[in-house]
């Protein structure tokens, strides 16, 4: 129980399939009181279909977090839910009074939230290969750049903010990226602005030291969050060398251990926790 009597929070996990939920649960496994912030999304038509896809990740971003919040509590741990719309850079300064309120100064925050709509910078007569995605365009660059960048830069000014005003000496940051960052054909607006956001993470691990403050980026593969449907699963262990789809709890164990004492001589730094797919780029 390591990270017992410290207050996380962790963005983006209503998702009971998803990233942000494993990260709640082994915070709150290691003792953490964890605040779970999330927007929902659109519900998607239909019945389920019954096996992961589009469908089941819909409607995993869709819910309302509780049932991430019961199994939570159901293993003795406790957290929060807190409704939040991070495009908004107002509700970014005032999460952190909602949390507070229910549980305490925040001293761990997982930017794990993340807006992603496939674009492309090809014309329209572009190859086949780009024909289903929507051409990039202002509003849906600046979607993206709300989510994925300005919001988890706003709330690590404010983390920072407040943690020097009630005179903390330990915290921990830990942003979640894709390692897709550095070149994303198709999704190339998402892949931008996580690669925007490495680069703000390695600033706030320089400007934030001096204040006890680890900041790090965990960069995951593929990671099973309900939207790998089976007959993606062959590629993607063709190019995996450890030879599998990535689990949640996968990148969820890395975000444990950056945030723990085993890694507190480590800032700055991004981890790809993808099996070692992509290994190599930068």
């Amino acid at each position: 129980m390591e990270l017992r009597d410290r207050v996380a929070l962790v963005t983006g996990g209503n998702n009971p399939y998803g990233i942000g939920a494993a990260i709640a649960r082994v915070l709150a496994a290691e003792g953490a009181a964890v605040a779970v912030a999330f927007r929902r999304g659109e519900p998607p038509p239909g019945d389920d279909p019954g096996e992961p896809g589009g469908w089941r990740y819909a409607a995993g971003n869709a819910s309302d977090g509780e049932q991430v919040r019961a199994r939570i509590v159901a293993a003795g741990g406790r957290a929060e839910l807190v409704e939040v719309d991070l495009a908004d850079p107002v509700e970014c300064r005032r999460l952190f009074e909602r949390v507070e309120n229910l549980l305490g100064p925040v001293e761990i925050l997982v930017n794990n939230a993340a807006y992603c709509r496939p674009d492309t910078l090809m014309p329209d007569d572009r190859p086949i290969f780009y024909r289903d995605t929507a051409p990039l365009d202002a509003v849906g660059l600046d979607a993206h750049y709300a989510v994925n960048t300005r919001a988890p830069a706003l709330l690590m000014a404010e983390f920072h903010r407040r943690h020097r005003s009630r005179g903390a000496v330990w915290g921990r940051v830990v942003n979640i990226s894709t390692d897709g960052a550095s070149e994303f054909p198709t999704e190339v607006s998402y892949g931008a602005t996580k690669y925007a956001l490495e680069s703000l993470s390695r600033s706030a691990a320089h400007e934030f030291g001096p204040a006890g403050i680890t900041v790090n980026v965990v960069s995951p593969g593929p990671i099973q969050t309900g939207w790998i449907s089976a007959d993606m699963v062959p590629g993607i262990e063709a190019a995996t060398p450890l030879g599998r789809v990535g689990e949640p709890d996968d990148v969820a164990d890395v975000v444990a251990l950056l945030v723990s004492e085993r890694a507190r001589w480590l800032t700055g730094q991004t981890l790809h926790v993808g099996g070692g797919h992509r290994m190599g780029r930068g």
